[in-house]
């Protein structure tokens, strides 16, 4: 048997094109959506498009917010750019108890609203079935970006990893795969351990301002300040650095810009490169979670 969302009020505050795909199939699956921040569009002509936050909000069981969360001050991303979304401490007080809250990743003061208000919130950025998947798009999207942007082919290239979790793995494996002379840097001795095994040049995060010099691209994926002025003043002008990690990423970009370096900040690349395939990856995790975690008086 299939999943079955009938029943269920669905309320997508916000997103980008990925969530155009969401709500397509969060409608094959029966469930009742109301959606704001998107413009109409023939994909949506089964979704109720509202444009105030209150009213998109009211009798919703599941509150489905952007992949990225919200900014330092609550805003929220939409696609239609007549519409501004904040999640507010007046707005966060009118959400009720019990509601399900499913976004990708959470601010402090999000996580705070949560708990004094008796949501149920499911930070889903992290999750395995959700950061293996988006990794793929992720890293393509990078090699996009780097082929636009780069004067070199990649294949080639001395091309440095900085992480090597889920998308650092990933992404290694593409870059290693066209040919670029593929630097791993990594803190666990482990991580290293299993880049040189692959066939990559592992390095620690120790040693990167020895050979940092050396870079065409940087690919960074930790979501913590890595890339100080410091080490940026070590690299080749030409050197392009692409932060990948979540924002405001690991780059001091205002350094970089001072010394003449082009560094890209890349936040949602999933919704950018392939915001069919991520929209369908959110599909396959979404409504197990809303049937597994919603309270039971909604079915």
């Amino acid at each position: 048997m299939g999943l079955d969302l009938r029943g269920i009020k669905i309320a997508v505050i916000g997103g980008d094109q990925r969530d155009i795909y969401l709500m397509q199939e969060l409608i094959k699956l029966g469930a009742a959506v109301t959606a704001i921040g998107f413009s109409p569009c023939p994909e949506l002509n089964q979704v109720c498009l509202m444009d105030r936050l209150e009213t998109a909000l009211l009798k919703a069981q599941v509150l489905i917010l952007p992949m990225g969360g919200t900014d330092s001050e609550g805003n929220i991303k939409t696609l239609d750019q007549d519409v501004t979304l904040r999640l507010s401490p007046e707005i966060a007080v009118t959400i009720p108890e019990g509601v399900l809250v499913i976004i990708g990743f959470a601010r402090d003061f999000v996580k705070e609203w949560a708990h004094k208000y008796g949501w149920k919130m499911i930070e889903i950025a992290e999750m395995d079935t959700v950061a293996i998947l988006n990794s793929i798009p992720s890293a393509e999207g990078a090699l996009q970006i780097a082929m636009e942007k780069l004067p070199i082919t990649i294949h080639g290239s001395n091309s440095f990893v900085l992480g090597f979790g889920r998308l650092g793995i990933t992404l290694a494996r593409m870059l290693q795969g066209i040919g670029a002379k593929t630097t791993v840097v990594a803190r666990k001795r482990s991580d290293l351990s299993r880049a040189g095994e692959i066939g990559y040049r592992p390095l620690h995060c120790s040693q990167l301002h020895q050979s940092i010099s050396e870079a065409d691209v940087i690919f960074n994926t930790v979501p913590a300040m890595i890339l100080n002025e410091k080490l940026l003043s070590l690299l080749n002008k030409d050197t392009l650095i692409i932060d990948i990690a979540s924002s405001p990423g690991g780059t001091d970009f205002t350094a970089a810009k001072r010394l003449g370096l082009q560094a890209v900040l890349t936040p949602s690349l999933p919704g950018i490169a392939a915001p069919k395939t991520s929209g369908k990856i959110l599909a396959q995790v979404i409504p197990q979670l809303i049937l597994r975690e919603a309270p039971h008086e909604y079915f």
